[in-house]
């Protein structure tokens, strides 16, 4: 009687095993057919690029909220809008036209993404990051990434420059982080580090730049920390963010930079300040997206200025 008991259970035990075994390859075939899909849909997107523009960029750039305007600069441009390009995201924000030029600024070959793509538009992580990984792709080595940003340190004001020197990731570490599911070993490995991520040599490039250009703003380096928006941030939370160390805040930026130092591209980033953030109660103050825009057209001229001579720079550091 106990070897039959036995043997039952040893044959229950062996189904639950099988069960389990095919329910982890079902997964894992799924997981990989999802890699090998958006793989594909990365190497679709760049080939179509490549067969309409002549331009072979080692810089890419990423504008943020109202800092579209340094295309205007651009030299033997080629102009792609998001919606002719198959399988590109669309932009759905006001203050982002959603194009991606190809051209020279100050003679230096760069592509631009003419407004970016955000979690608070329902695009995942991944998908918010998918052009970095077609620059990648495309042979970009370095990447300049810009955003608007709510200052937090009081130091700061609107009009200002905080060039990034780490971040504070809020929605990964809450479990929204751009690299979770399958690696993709394309572009990187499983685990790597951030500590040095925002790099110094830039940095030091930045410093030298700003002092060089007779500037209407402070230029500050900082701490940036994203959340995802697209609501801005509570008294509370600003509390939060100040005591973690946060200068500036925004909704964007971290993913792609992330993604891009995964990619091995040398990263460098900053922000505009286009608004104080509210740290008290019963101000009667408010924050608007039509503020921030209006803050990142006053700031054009230093802008353009300040981002044409840091391409021409970081230009010089690429081989």
């Amino acid at each position: 009687m106990d070897c039959t008991q036995n043997k039952k259970k040893c044959q229950s035990l062996t189904e639950k095993l099988r069960k389990i075994f095919n329910k982890k390859k079902k997964e894992s075939s799924e997981d990989e057919k999802a890699t090998k899909g958006t793989n594909e849909r990365i190497q679709m997107i760049t080939e179509h690029i490549l067969a309409n523009s002549s331009h072979r960029p080692k810089i890419g750039i990423i504008c943020g909220s109202g800092l579209g305007g340094l295309a205007d600069l651009l030299a033997k441009a080629e102009i792609l809008p998001y919606d002719q390009i198959p399988g590109f995201p669309r932009s759905t924000v006001v203050g982002h036209a959603g194009r991606l030029l190809f051209g020279e600024l100050s003679s230096v070959p760069v592509v631009i993404m003419q407004g970016r793509f955000h979690a608070y538009e329902g695009y995942s992580m991944e998908m918010t990051t998918l052009p970095v990984r077609v620059m990648k792709l495309l042979g970009v080595q370095s990447l300049v990434v810009t955003n608007a940003a709510g200052a937090i340190n009081d130091n700061f004001r609107v009009g200002d420059i905080m060039v990034i020197k780490d971040h504070i990731n809020l929605p990964g570490l809450s479990g929204q982080h751009p690299l979770i599911g399958p690696n993709n070993d394309q572009f990187g490995p499983r685990f790597f580090s951030t500590t040095d991520m925002y790099l110094q040599e830039y940095r030091d490039i930045a410093k030298t730049v700003s002092r060089s250009l007779e500037l209407s703003c402070e230029v500050h380096e900082g701490v940036y920390v994203m959340q995802t928006g697209p609501s801005y941030e509570t008294v509370a939370e600003l509390k939060m963010m100040e005591l973690l160390g946060a200068d500036a805040v925004g909704m964007s930026t971290v993913p792609e930079t992330l993604v891009a130092h995964h990619c091995g591209m040398k990263v460098f980033a900053f922000s505009l300040v286009t608004n104080i953030t509210i740290k008290q109660y019963n101000m009667g103050l408010t924050v608007n997206h039509e503020e921030v825009i209006a803050a990142a057209n006053r700031q054009t001229y230093d802008l353009k200025n300040f981002t044409t001579k840091m391409i021409l720079e970081i230009s010089k550091t690429i081989d």
